[in-house]
């Protein structure tokens, strides 16, 4: 049984989908054994608090979200070994620290209206994309990028821009991926934004996919 911390904390934008999304990520996670603990105290990035933690998941979390302290500890806690998981809005968060960029792979812009797309898998072999439908129809906010995620990142999911209108990354256009941060490993996915995509099978597929392949070393 691993210690998991899900976090939603927002000093920006707030999602009407978090308690609900909360009560799915936070069951498929009891489901295989794990102890979750919410909470959107900042106070909860200290190497105290975080010693006995294996996978931090930022749940839409927007605008600063942490202090100095909780950024300097949590950054060292991913880099030690740690894990983290960003969902939908989490790329937007921590905007005054540059840090967070390499953290998440990428930092959002923008997005168009909320509307259907075509999403495709990228690599199909990876936990978090395995068994899904090689294309399928999903709507969601889909988050433009100020850059693509690095090379050492894996591309896991695209959005056909061809599919919908207000898409700016060209193709193909990322919106899960996963990597490292020193010793740790990060996994992130753009889907999430309304309420009812958590109800969404193949879309707790890949959540519970992502978190496994982040768990899976702490048993």
């Amino acid at each position: 049984m691993a210690r998991v911390l899900v976090f939603t904390r927002t000093t920006d934008y707030r999602h009407d989908s978090i308690e609900h999304a909360v009560g799915v990520v936070g069951g498929l996670l009891r489901a295989d054994g794990h102890a979750v603990e919410h909470t959107e105290d900042p106070a909860a990035f200290r190497p105290d608090r975080l010693a006995d933690v294996a996978l931090v998941v930022w749940l839409s979390t927007s605008g600063d979200v942490l202090d100095d302290v909780g950024r300097d500890a949590f950054a060292s806690w991913l880099a030690d070994g740690g894990a983290w998981a960003g969902i939908h809005s989490a790329t937007t968060s921590e905007p005054s620290w540059p840090e967070f960029e390499r953290i998440a792979g990428a930092r959002f812009v923008d997005h168009p209206d909320v509307q259907p797309a075509t999403v495709r898998i990228a690599a199909p072999t990876h936990p978090s994309t395995g068994g899904l439908p090689p294309a399928w129809r999903h709507t969601d906010e889909w988050y433009n990028f100020r850059s693509r995620p690095g090379a050492d990142r894996t591309i896991l999911l695209t959005v056909d821009e061809a599919d919908y209108a207000g898409g700016t990354m060209g193709d193909p256009h990322p919106i899960a991926w996963a990597g490292a941060y020193g010793d740790g490993r990060t996994w992130y996915t753009a889907l999430g934004h309304e309420a009812r995509a958590y109800d969404d099978p193949v879309l707790r597929a890949h959540l519970l996919g992502g978190l496994r392949s982040l768990l899976e070393e702490d048993g």
